[in-house]
């Protein structure tokens, strides 16, 4: 994740992941991404159940749950082991995450056992009584995918009406006292919806918003053609930052992040270092602080049949299975030589990844991306927007 907003605008000073000693159990969530110890925050698709048909559903989210879930049992067992050894966030997903009857005993455990429990979710079931529940159990957050306004929203979710329930979500959960922000895809056929997102969080007063570039993943696959072209990238990217600005200097600051292309990083810097050189200087070092793309160590994902990936989009690797042995275990002594390398994946990123100036910053970004056009997934990815003489410049 960048966060737009705290790097550009100042939101939250430099110095604060420093004065949080960068470990994961005393850091905020907004913080997370710069701590030490680099303790994974899990994502949990607790099933492949989905009462809409989102057409870039990286999970291939079906109507009915697959038949070979983790159990409520076997999801226990894991937490008190994710708990043990210090993860740090239990992000509960899908599919969609609220068709299990057992979220709010699950969140409520997690809670309990020290994690933060955040949920990403479409928001479509969220009513009053279930963000009252959300409420109780403490969920530190709630994540509400929008991919547009009504028309085009309903669209890519493929049911009609599922706008206008999403934010009946929104609402319930503000009136309930919980943390909610919206979950943004871009591509194509929705980069011209950012501003009316923006407009958006305005009108609701919304406090955050994640803004994803699209992974060759799922359903999102066939998308690929979809994708926006590295001019398109680059000019939302700098529409993001605009708005942002403009949000912060009417007094109105948003939390903003865009997620899955670490190119944002550098590019964030050097538009930075043209408008604030000073702030530039002390933003570079808090994007090595970052380190880029954390898939296999600063993060990692669990599927509804207890397979361990190195994230959400990574589903056709699995480094084992909770049930057969801890996640902890997966995690910490891999059997998988693939999980080892992606722990240190700067050594073995190749073409212009290995050369590149900004390697320490972006990470060598998403290598299921590179592996999806490639077949080789430490070929450089293809979604890097930056120029050549971007990436061979001295910083």
């Amino acid at each position: 994740m960048i966060g737009i907003s705290k790097l550009y605008c100042g939101t939250v000073e430099p110095s604060d992941a420093l004065r949080y000693g960068r470990e994961s159990s005393r850091l905020p969530s907004h913080l997370l991404q710069f701590s030490e110890d680099k303790r994974p925050v899990v994502v949990w698709n607790i099933t492949r159940a989905c009462n809409l048909k989102c057409v870039h559903c990286y999970a291939h989210a079906t109507a009915g749950s697959s038949g070979d879930e983790l159990s409520t049992a076997d999801g226990l067992r894991m937490i008190d082991d994710m708990a043990q050894y210090g993860v740090p966030v239990l992000l509960f997903s899908g599919g969609e995450p609220l068709v299990r009857k057992d979220l709010p005993e699950l969140a409520a455990y997690a809670v309990q056992k020290g994690m933060r429990a955040v949920i990403s979710t479409n928001g479509t079931l969220i009513d009053r009584g279930t963000a009252q529940t959300l409420k109780q159990i403490g969920l530190s957050y709630v994540g509400i995918s929008l991919d547009g306004l009504e028309p085009v929203n309903d669209l890519f979710r493929g049911v009609k009406g599922a706008f206008a329930k999403a934010l009946n979500g929104i609402r319930n959960c503000q009136e309930a006292g919980i943390k909610v922000g919206l979950r943004f895809t871009m591509n194509k056929r929705n980069a011209d919806q950012i501003d009316g997102i923006f407009d958006l969080l305005e009108k609701m007063e919304i406090p955050r918003v994640c803004f994803y570039h699209l992974v060759y993943a799922g359903r999102g696959s066939a998308l690929l053609a979809d994708d926006l072209t590295h001019e398109q990238t680059r000019a939302a990217v700098d529409l993001i930052i605009d708005r942002t600005r403009r949000l912060h200097d009417q007094g109105k600051p948003k939390e903003v992040l865009t997620v899955d292309n670490h190119a944002d990083g550098p590019y964030l810097y050097m538009r930075l270092k043209k408008d604030n050189p000073q702030r530039a200087a002390e933003v570079l070092e808090l994007l090595k602080m970052n380190e880029g793309n954390n898939s296999g160590r600063g993060i990692g994902c669990v599927s509804w049949d207890g397979q361990v990936h190195a994230d959400q989009f990574w589903r056709h690797q699995s480094f084992g299975n909770v049930r057969q042995r801890p996640f902890s275990k997966i995690w910490t002594e891999p059997e998988d030589p693939l999980l080892l390398q992606l722990k240190e994946k700067k050594k073995y990123v190749q073409g212009r990844c290995a050369t590149c100036c900004w390697l320490d910053v972006c990470g060598g970004n998403f290598r299921v991306r590179a592996e999806a056009v490639t077949g080789d997934v430490w070929a450089p990815d293809p979604a890097c927007y930056l120029t050549d003489e971007e990436i061979a410049q001295s910083l």
